[in-house]
């Protein structure tokens, strides 16, 4: 078996779907079929479940693991090599939900070290854990709890989640909220998936709730545009008063101690980081995240 096979079974691992996954490796899918056949010869096993959809088996999962610790030992090598025989730091790789948080202490990053390549990804917290010890990332920051084996973490902010409301909303006059004077309310928020939807699910579901969701989207900012102009009201970070300052909506504490959001800057466990991400590294874990009161 090729380096190449093992990266097409990467992407077939990762799509569970022939026709896309040759897609976007830009071959035909009966190569595509016969590689991932061939292999799961090599092995004597097959590494897919073929009835309907196909499926990654428990023994392909076992091998995913292998192969992507494998091929991103190779992948650090060469950065390894490429860093102590040319000058400068090289390239950071950064990973996280949403970049709006990180635009002020990546541009002081910047400032403080042009000569650094900052390559950023934007991946759902589930998809963290696997790009760093596939070691296509070298660090994240997630807005939830990640799987942490083999990770090292540090929390870089935890801050209270409030309810934003527009302008004139019958809310808008209380000092604070109870999760059940909520209810029925029209939501705007994101995805499932992202931290802002699994911390209002599950503060609806404690009290036996179901949130009335009108809209659902990808992007932090244009959320609180939505709830700015009526279109509902939402969870939104304290830090968010800061950077969407502009937007004209009303910021309203909630009840309930489990209304919180915490930061959390992710590696893989010991210091092997390139220099780029230890430079990183150091100014987010240095940053003064604490939003103004």
């Amino acid at each position: 078996m090729d380096l190449g096979t093992l990266r097409q079974f990467l992407v077939v691992a990762r799509l569970e779907h022939l026709s896309r996954a040759a897609e976007e490796l830009r071959i035909a899918q009966p190569s595509l079929s016969r590689t991932i056949a061939k292999l799961e010869s090599e092995l004597g096993t097959p590494l897919f479940d073929r009835a309907g959809r196909l499926r990654l088996n428990d023994t392909g999962q076992l091998f995913r693991g292998y192969v992507e610790r494998a091929l991103g030992e190779l992948d650090a090598g060469r950065r390894a090599v490429a860093e102590a025989t040319s000058e400068g730091f090289g390239t950071v790789r950064l990973a996280s939900e949403t970049f709006l948080t990180l635009t002020r202490p990546l541009a002081a990053f910047k400032r403080a070290h042009p000569d650094v390549e900052v390559e950023l990804h934007q991946l759902p917290a589930d998809a963290m854990a696997r790009a760093l010890r596939a070691q296509e990332i070298d660090l994240c920051v997630a807005s939830q709890p990640i799987p942490a084996d083999g990770l090292t973490g540090v929390e870089l902010l935890d801050e209270p989640v409030l309810v934003a409301t527009p302008l004139g909303h019958p809310l808008a006059e209380r000092a604070s909220v109870r999760v059940e004077d909520l209810a029925g309310e029209p939501f705007v928020t994101a995805r499932r998936g992202h931290w802002h939807r699994r911390l209002l699910d599950r503060l609806f579901a404690a009290r036996d709730l179901t949130p009335k969701i009108v809209f659902e989207g990808d992007e932090p900012s244009a959320i609180q545009e939505l709830i700015g102009a009526g279109l509902g009201i939402g969870l939104n970070p304290a830090m968010a008063r800061q950077v969407g300052a502009q937007v004209p909506v009303v910021w309203i504490p909630v009840e309930d101690p489990a209304c919180r959001r915490t930061i959390t800057l992710f590696w893989n466990d010991g210091d092997r980081l390139p220099a780029a991400a230890r430079l990183m590294r150091t100014t987010l874990t240095g940053w003064s995240w604490n939003p103004p009161s």
